[in-house]
């Protein structure tokens, strides 16, 4: 049952990492180690302590090692406060790489996005080459590994949204490199018999950063928000995770792969709901297309499960967190952009 408030860190906190059900179960029949690679970005610090919590519900004995740079050191002290392990280790540096302990299985959050329209080569590296180091050290692994729905082009409005078997097509530098780690993924499933699952995820969202944040925040600050992309997916981040640990029985060679999203949603319908919370009307720019980077994940819920959390439920807590002036990130989504440049 979904929180009806959520105004502190706490209650946020609990509300993205109270496991299911289903992955308390799944949990319970796993041993060895799971290591969560890039563990230091937005989903990471959340999923390492969602499986902790699995985990310690199921009696598993299974162990836990979050890896990251850890660039911001106060995602490793958050970790380790909740009795995660943690290993600071530059997945583009062979000896980290190299000293890295066995794991029985891993989820792969390594990837860049924004910044991408100043430095590619950094996003191709990070999104390529990291991929590809992962699988040579863990190619006896059940890798999980995220991808995102960026990968395929803009989908007309009564198409349902792409799914897994459409044609993959880049639109701008960032979208391009996505695809190569994918390729790069799948050369290891299906040429070295390394077992993936590929999570194809757009957007996740949480009261701190995502595309619902982004749009509430323009309405409470009078910032028209432009329709030019009219429409989206999103899931409520705790849902995302659930769903990227629960793939870990699930991956196979050659890869398989999942869109991760939620339902078809209208920009200009969620600004209105925003300002019915929040009592400000919304101010808009530019007019719908008939389309938009939508993808439809009938697959995955067909095999988990429709996601938990209503978005109606996320907004309503968005705009309480924002009322009650509740810290964000700072790191817009840019979910307006049609041209593909971050």
């Amino acid at each position: 049952m979904p929180h009806d408030v959520i105004l502190t860190e706490a209650e946020r906190e609990t509300a993205l990492t109270t496991p299911s059900d289903a992955l308390i179960r799944q949990m319970k029949g796993m041993a060895g180690t799971l290591m969560i690679v890039g563990a230091g970005g937005k989903m990471g610090p959340t999923l390492a302590v969602l499986a902790a919590r699995a985990v310690a519900a199921s009696g598993s004995k299974l162990k836990i090692i979050a890896v990251s740079r850890f660039s911001d050191p106060a995602q490793k002290e958050w970790l380790q406060a909740r009795n995660i392990s943690t290993i600071s280790a530059d997945l583009l540096d062979d000896g980290d790489v190299k000293e890295l302990p066995d794991a029985d299985f891993v989820v792969s959050l390594a990837g860049k996005k924004f910044g991408t329209s100043v430095d590619p080569s950094e996003t191709w590296a990070v999104n390529c080459l990291a991929s590809a180091s992962v699988c040579k050290r863990f190619r006896g692994s059940s890798i999980v590994a995220l991808s995102t729905g960026n990968v395929y082009p803009v989908a007309p409005l009564n198409s349902g949204g792409s799914n897994e078997d459409d044609a993959l097509i880049a639109t701008g530098e960032y979208s391009a490199a996505a695809i190569g780690r994918e390729r790069v993924l799948q050369y290891f499933a299906t040429h070295q018999g390394v077992k993936i699952a590929i999570i194809r995820l757009n957007y996740a969202v949480d009261m701190v950063y995502g595309v619902l944040m982004d749009i509430g925040r323009k309405v409470m600050e009078g910032e028209p928000i432009d329709l030019q992309m009219g429409y989206l997916n999103c899931i409520w981040q705790g849902d995302a995770n659930e769903a990227v640990l629960r793939l870990l029985p699930h991956v196979q060679s050659p890869a398989n792969v999942y869109n991760l999203s939620g339902p078809l949603l209208s920009v200009k319908k969620i600004a209105l709901e925003f300002g019915d919370h929040l009592k400000i009307a919304p101010q808009f720019s530019g007019v719908e297309k008939n389309g938009a980077l939508l993808t439809n994940s009938s697959k995955l819920n067909r095999l988990l499960g429709e996601p938990t959390t209503p978005i109606s439920t996320v907004i309503k807590w968005t705009a309480q967190w924002l009322k009650n002036n509740g810290r964000s990130l700072g790191k817009p989504t840019k979910f307006e952009v049609s041209d593909g440049k971050y």
